[in-house]
Order: C-alpha cells, then structure tokens, then sequence
C-alpha cells in the first residue's frame, strides 16, 4: 500500500515545478500521472493543479471511489450532459488563470483543439515530461510495491514451470503463467506476455501463438505482475527443455555475463549509457555484437516502461531508489534469441538485485 500522506508531497514537489515553469496552472490528463498524484486508480479523470489549488475533474460513475481513494482533494463532478473537456474549460476559467500547461504527450491533437474552442481566453501551453521526472526516484512504499510485484511474478513462473507439457501451446503458457500470478497475488500481468519457442525467440517482443512448447528445446519467457496498487515487475528467463546445443550454451554464457557485469556497474552518479555500454562491449568482444539490437533496459514503475531508459543514448544519471531492468539479448533469425533480465534497484552504497529466479544455465532446465 501507498501510505496517504505520500500524494500531497508528490503534489507539493510538482507545486514547485510549476512555478518555475512560470505558468499559473498545469492540467495533468495522462491517467499514470493522476494515480502518482492523487492516488485515484480509475479513468476519464483530470486533475488542475496550481501553486494554490488542486481539483480532480471527473464524474459520477467515480464519486465514491474518488472519496475512498483521494479524499483529501477537491473533486469537480460533471454532470452527464457535460464533456470532460467543457468541464474543464469551465473550471480553468472560474480560477481567472491567464493560461494553463497541458501534457502534450497526453492529449491528442483534437482534444487541445477543442479545449482550445471551449475556453474562453485563457492560452494553452504544451508541457512535457514534468511528473514523469518525479516518478523516477521511487519511495519506500512503492520500493515495497515493486517487491512484492518481483514476488507475484517468480511464484507464477514456478507455476508456469510445474504446469508446462509437451502439448502447451505458447498462447497457453501465457495464460498459464497469468494464472499462477493471479493466484499468489497479483491483479493480473504487467503487460503482453512473450512466450517464444525456438525461433520465434528471434523476434524480442515476440506473440504467443499456437507453435507447442516441445517444438523446440527452448522458450523465451519475458512476463510481469502487476498490483491492485498499479505497481510492476518485469523479468525474462529462458526454460530448456530438451538437449543443449554448444551454440546455445556459448549464447546464453554470453548474455549471462553482459548482464552480470552491467549490473555490477550500476551505482549512483553512474550515466545509464556508461550501464548499456558495460553490457555492449561484452557482447561484441564475444563477436556477437550486432545481435544485441535493443537498449539494455528501462525504469519501470506503475508502468513497464518509464522515462528511465539505459542505452546508447541515454543522458540520465542514475539515482538512489531508481529502479531498472537488466536485459541484454541476442537473436538469430530462424534459430532464436536469448534474453535474460532482473529487476534492479539502485541503492547509496551501489545495487540491489530485486528478483531472484534462478539463472544458471543448469538451473533453467525442464524435464517434460
């Protein structure tokens, strides 16, 4: 649980963001930031913030759970024969702002067009990237969330492992591994899960599909848990089911080792880039290197990806109470891929490994 007291300092630190971006109010639309703000779990949900003012602009299929889950903020009820965007314009124009930020990466281009039309003179400002920052550096409880989501997620794989025959096709795996996620917890799976066998590992956001989990002797499994309090995790393992290739063996030992050295670099004040790199390098000095043609992992928080990102390109410098996966993978079209990533939290003394199913490569074999 996020203790309650958690939202008005979440909301306090965005107060001050606001006033430097000197506008007299923000409009947050994206539905991950109104849950990080106020708690508020369900949709179709605005949330006006200012130095001086907070209102939450929804309707009335919400009331009750508005007042059970953020009943310290001010809450505007449109009536049904008002739009959400007139009920905001209306709102925006009684606090006599001279304008208002809005998330541009949120709202669609018809939406500002006609909040636009119903304001009356008030000038619209896109902003970006103001709450995602906050979101970066997690706190104790949602350090707590994420655990227990690593935990959800481990007892669904062993589920998926003690339930697995010749016969399961992918798709049937991943409702498998759901299931087991459900029964010790979780509200369900933090995203799409990828179970791959055999050459469909060659593809990293593999579809499950109909091809049987025997059809080859291994399957990417990529899968998450997610909470009742919106909260993620996000693991790959591979399961070997049959004889070991020496071309198997070789990758998986290569990808082992990227991603024991990438996680022995992170630390605070370390560049995420400087983390890809680490990981990159041990590929290619195993003459692999052009396989490994995805970053080497992301924040995730309430979602799966956040704005953290560690790759070539990334600018962030890492923070204690980050949270990120390791996942360096190799693929080759028509044999396979291997992935293999955990759950990383960066501490002030260096690093915690969150998840703990096993990774050696004895340890990931499946007798049928």
């Amino acid at each position: 649980m996020i203790s309650p007291h958690r939202y008005p300092a979440r909301r306090d630190k965005l107060k001050r963001l606001i006033k430097k971006k000197r506008v007299p109010a923000v409009l947050i639309c994206d539905e991950t930031n109104v849950r990080y703000l106020t708690g508020f779990s369900g949709d179709s949900t605005w949330l006006l913030i200012g130095p001086d003012f907070e209102r939450l602009i929804s309707d009335g299929r919400y009331t009750e759970q508005l007042s059970r889950e953020c009943p310290e903020v001010e809450v505007a009820i449109r009536p049904v024969t008002q739009t959400l965007i007139d009920a905001t314009a209306k709102l925006i124009s009684a606090q006599r702002i001279s304008a208002v930020g809005f998330e541009a990466t949120a709202l669609s281009y018809a939406a500002v067009s006609r909040l636009k039309s119903a304001l009356k003179k008030e000038e619209l400002v896109p902003i970006s990237g103001l709450v995602e920052p906050l979101r970066e550096v997690k706190d104790a409880d949602e350090i707590a969330e994420i655990r227990s989501a690593i935990r959800a997620a481990e007892k669904g794989f062993d589920y998926l492992r003690a339930s697995l025959t010749p016969g399961m096709t992918e798709q049937e795996a991943s409702y498998t591994i759901e299931t087991g996620m459900r029964r010790f917890g979780a509200l369900g799976a933090s995203f799409d899960t990828i179970i791959a066998v055999g050459p469909n590992a060659a593809l990293p956001h593999a579809r499950p599909g109909g091809t049987f989990c025997s059809d080859s002797p291994f399957i990417l499994v990529d899968w998450g848990a997610k909470m009742g309090s919106g909260y993620v995790s996000d693991l790959t393992r591979m399961i070997i089911t049959g004889s070991i290739s020496s071309k198997f063996r070789r990758m998986y030992e290569i990808v082992k080792t990227a991603q024991e050295k990438a996680i022995e670099a992170i630390a605070p004040g370390v560049e995420a880039r400087q983390i890809d790199r680490v990981a990159r390098r041990s590929i290619e000095q195993a003459g692999v290197g052009s396989k490994f043609n995805h970053g080497l992992g992301h924040g995730f928080g309430l979602q799966v990806h956040e704005s953290l990102r560690m790759s070539p390109q990334a600018d962030h410098l890492l923070k204690p109470g980050m949270v990120v996966t390791v996942e360096p993978g190799v693929y080759f079209p028509g044999w396979g891929g291997i992935r293999i990533e955990d759950d990383v939290l960066v501490t002030k003394q260096g690093r915690e490994v969150l998840s703990s199913v096993p990774k050696e490569l004895e340890q990931a074999i499946l007798s049928f």
